[in-house]
């Protein structure tokens, strides 16, 4: 069979560019689809993005999307510690685990793609005829057979489909940062090394663990240490604050490393030096770039509109203390595949979205319950 009797009636639209738009684009296009991925940001996303784990579903994601993986660099740590103010070790679990970086996967998963469109805002899109359109800001108008709505918790495509759904705010925040091993203090990093570390408190909670360098390189000497600490921000002015970068101008849930107000920075480390472990203290001091994000939540209450379909963040916002945010869009994408692999069909993709807002639903409810023991509330 040719490719094009092979692809006949089986062209899908990707709106998103990140790492759940590039795995769907990868497994549906193993399943014989023509894929096209837009993504609204004119510049690549490799700067974006911290430390993670590699969960299961997209570890199989990416055996399935056959693009010639074979292993995301990852360090593997021990053993998960927990540190008291005064910096003692008050509990100590072995739990090896290996975690990796956001922008480690996105780089793999970007070079495995034949081509994203940079700088294609989506407008809106419109079905008839079994087809759907997909209209950009620059003008341009792609008709397919599918449209899959990848683009993230402030997801274009969902707000067509549900005008004035928006995530809802939780009432804390992620500080984050990423701090080259040689950037460390003397002696910090042989006292985190092969440690999962945590410190919390009342109403906050601070972990960090080791990740590959910014080239994807996991040898000592060459990693970075990925931290993050949740701490609660009244909505309103504290939030506003926050989120106001260095030339003024208010985001809307995050900013992106290098764009903190000077004035926020300062705050951070105030706290950090009030309430962290010395060692945990270190690595915020360490950092020149720390970022920010606020945690919301949101549950769509469906994911397919005929024929255009929602999925991973798009379709609900997890909290990052599952640590499924990239398994979660993985597993979306694995399974839309499938119901996809003999081509477009109601029944199939009914089943599927069914199964996914289910498993939506219940780890939704999970990060709930995690954040609220984080938060006391």
């Amino acid at each position: 069979m040719n490719e094009e009797a092979k692809t006949a009636g089986r062209k899908a639209v990707v709106i998103g560019g990140s790492i759940g738009g590039l795995t769907t684009a990868a497994l549906l296009r193993r399943e014989g689809w023509d894929v096209e991925v837009f993504e609204r940001s004119p510049s690549d996303l490799s700067g974006r993005g911290g430390g993670l784990v590699l969960q299961g579903d997209m570890l199989r994601a990416l055996h399935q999307a056959d693009i010639g993986w074979h292993g995301t660099p990852g360090v593997t740590t021990v053993d998960r510690i927990f540190l008291a103010r005064d910096d003692s070790v008050i509990r100590r679990l072995h739990m090896p685990q290996t975690q990796t970086s956001w922008n480690a996967l996105y780089g793999m998963l970007r070079d495995a793609q034949p081509a994203v469109h940079a700088g294609f805002a989506l407008t809106g899109f419109e079905q008839r005829s079994g087809k759907v359109t997909a209209h950009f800001a620059n003008g341009r108008h792609v008709e397919a057979d599918l449209l899959v709505g990848a683009d993230g918790a402030r997801s274009q495509v969902r707000r067509q489909m549900f005008p004035g759904l928006q995530p809802r705010y939780a009432g804390y925040v992620a500080w984050r940062g990423l701090v080259p091993e040689t950037e460390l203090p003397d002696g910090l990093r042989d006292r985190l090394d092969h440690t999962f570390v945590f410190q919390q408190g009342e109403r906050h909670m601070f972990l960090t663990y080791p990740v590959p360098g910014e080239d994807g390189a996991t040898g000592p000497g060459k990693r970075r240490w990925n931290w993050v600490w949740y701490l609660p921000a009244d909505a309103g002015a504290a939030l506003d604050a926050i989120l106001t970068d260095s030339d003024g101008r208010r985001h809307e849930a995050s900013l992106p490393p290098g764009a903190m107000a000077p004035a926020t920075t300062q705050g951070l480390l105030v706290q950090a030096g009030d309430i962290l472990a010395p060692s945990l203290r270190a690595l915020i001091e360490a950092t020149s770039r720390p970022f920010v994000q606020a945690i919301v939540d949101f549950q769509a209450p469906a994911m397919r509109d005929g024929r255009v379909l929602l999925l991973g963040d798009a379709a609900a916002v997890i909290r990052p203390h599952t640590a499924s945010g990239t398994g979660k869009a993985a597993a979306d994408a694995m399974a839309l595949a499938h119901a996809l692999r003999d081509g477009y069909a109601d029944s199939r993709l009914d089943g599927w979205e069914r199964v996914r807002l289910a498993a939506a639903r219940e780890l939704g409810q999970w990060g709930v319950e995690l954040g609220a023991g984080i938060m006391g509330s």
